[in-house]
């Protein structure tokens, strides 16, 4: 489980192929020592295991399901992006509760300055748009994110300057695909209205 909370930009050292899947390492400023094989952390919102580690970087492996379902399979060397390691019982919960497990991928329609923040358009795929409401929250590339507006497959997001700064959000731009994960509670929230 995870906070949305981003506290590393990784950047991709290098990327190989192995059949269907692929392999990426990953630099990061996580104090790696720290980090045992094994471990989860989310990469762009998408959970990752740790299969490898040297200095100042570690492996992932991601198979071909997960390559198809997320923007993971468009990450070339140099792609920064946003870590956040796995949470422990007493961390602060900062965001809201992410599992790491991507529901789609959302595409950026306008990038706007409002005042010192920036509003992001997202179209969603449907029936994704269902789980999204005013004022619920969404990961967006890992990133917990409270929705301010949503009008039928398009919702709209506010990041203030340190979010647009401390993360790969700051990049975006209308084409960009975005890795989104509705919040678990409307999930399960809408799958027992339709069985009840």
């Amino acid at each position: 489980m995870f906070t949305g909370i981003v506290t590393d930009v990784g950047r991709v050292r290098s990327v190989r192929q192995t059949n269907r899947d692929r392999r990426y390492e990953v630099e990061t400023a996580f104090d790696l020592s720290t980090v045992d094989i094994g471990a989860s952390i989310s990469h762009a919102g998408c959970c990752l295991t740790v299969v490898e580690k040297g200095e100042g970087w570690f492996a992932v492996e991601v198979s071909g399901e997960t390559l198809d379902k997320t923007t993971l399979g468009d990450w070339a060397e140099g792609h920064p992006v946003n870590l956040e390691r796995a949470a422990r019982v007493g961390d602060e919960l900062g965001g809201h509760i992410v599992s790491g497990h991507v529901d789609g991928v959302g595409e950026v329609i306008s990038v706007a300055e409002e005042g010192g923040s920036h509003r992001i358009q997202v179209r969603v795929p449907r029936p994704l748009h269902r789980y999204i409401a005013p004022k619920g929250s969404i990961a967006m590339e890992g990133v917990s994110l409270t929705v301010n507006e949503v009008e039928d497959d398009v919702f709209g997001v506010n990041l203030i300057p340190h979010t647009w700064d401390v993360t790969t959000l700051g990049r975006l731009k209308p084409g960009s695909r975005v890795n989104l994960e509705i919040d678990m509670l409307a999930r399960y929230l809408a799958r027992w209205r339709e069985t009840a």
